[in-house]
């Protein structure tokens, strides 16, 4: 199979996937942001990289988000929310963040494959997301992709969409979000 071939598979992936997320729990996430004081995202590996530039749109906007484990990233408290995107909702050391601010009493939003993981199970909400795992024997969506690809790249354009959701409520437009970009670059 050529390059273009895969290239277009995946691209039907993910056409495929976005009709799998709830629109109602993608709401639940915006209004979650919008409520809140600051936002925190997490994410291991390559979900983690996804909660990067995540947590880099909202600031574009003029979201107080931060990237836990960043040097910068200030102390989370009630009023904030959470949000960790995680394929298997298992992972060790984003289940102890969950358990942390959880006993902080600020939301958690998971974004994740299975909602009834541990890490689902903390959340004050979840939005289930398409994709296999690593871990391929598991899930209930069969991809053509290694790993955890499908998963993580739904979960980067969804978070997109949910940027264009909240500067649509907010009456945001790309100019304004622009005058917040990085210029010592």
């Amino acid at each position: 199979m050529q390059t273009t071939q895969y290239l277009t598979k995946i691209l039907n992936e993910l056409h495929q996937s976005s009709s799998l997320i709830l629109d109602e729990d993608a709401e639940k996430l915006v209004n979650g942001i919008l409520e809140a004081k600051k936002v925190f995202v997490a994410g291991a590996g390559r979900s983690g990289f996804m909660g990067k530039s995540f947590a880099m749109r909202m600031m574009h906007m003029g979201i107080d988000a931060y990237v836990l484990g960043e040097t910068t990233t200030p102390n989370f408290e009630k009023d904030d929310i959470l949000i960790i995107g995680s394929g298997s909702g298992e992972t060790k050391s984003l289940v102890l963040m969950a358990e942390k601010a959880h006993n902080i009493g600020g939301k958690i939003a998971a974004v994740t494959i299975f909602p009834e993981s541990t890490i689902g199970q903390l959340a004050h909400f979840t939005i289930k997301m398409p994709g296999s795992p690593k871990d391929q024997s598991e899930g209930d969506y069969q991809t053509i992709q290694p790993m955890g690809s499908l998963f993580e790249q739904t979960l980067l354009l969804f978070y997109d969409a949910v940027i264009l959701r909240f500067m649509e409520k907010k009456g945001y437009d790309t100019n304004e979000m622009y005058g917040k970009h990085a210029n010592l670059e």
